[in-house]
């Protein structure tokens, strides 16, 4: 059966929807970050005037000058203004995955098995992968 056929539209359009609001939520989350750093209601942890001298550096060298977080840790750090901006970040990346789970219970509910087993095996792959697990 084609991709495009009636009892599959629905899914896409609910996938479509919950994506368009993912990025919205997304963009704004960036945009507010943005301002919040750039007006300075919300410091940095690494002052503006220091990174043109850091931007050259080598990763571990910029992460040793710095104290960058690695991984995860920069959820510890939100209330440094050049690391909030993360926050929009991750959830431009995680809105595949809720788009995923939302469509999840219409492929089962269709009896779509491949779909819901996609479905799950998306979620399985980009969760891991923002765990570190790869």
């Amino acid at each position: 059966m084609p991709l495009s056929t009636p009892s599959r539209r629905n899914e896409q359009e609910v996938y479509a929807r919950w994506l368009a609001w993912g990025v919205r939520l997304g963009f704004g989350a960036l945009v507010a970050t943005f301002f919040l750093y750039v007006t300075g209601l919300v410091p940095p942890g690494i002052a503006p005037e220091r990174l043109p001298q850091l931007w050259g550096l080598p990763v571990d060298q910029y992460i040793a000058a710095t104290g960058a977080p690695t991984g995860w840790s920069w959820v510890a750090r939100l209330r440094e203004g050049d690391l909030l901006n993360l926050v929009g970040v991750a959830i431009l990346a995680s809105a595949s995955i809720a788009c995923h789970l939302r469509v999840l219970p219409l492929f089962v509910a269709s009896r779509e098995r491949v779909f819901a087993a996609i479905c799950v095996a998306q979620v399985v792959v980009l969760v891991a992968a923002a765990a570190g697990v790869f």
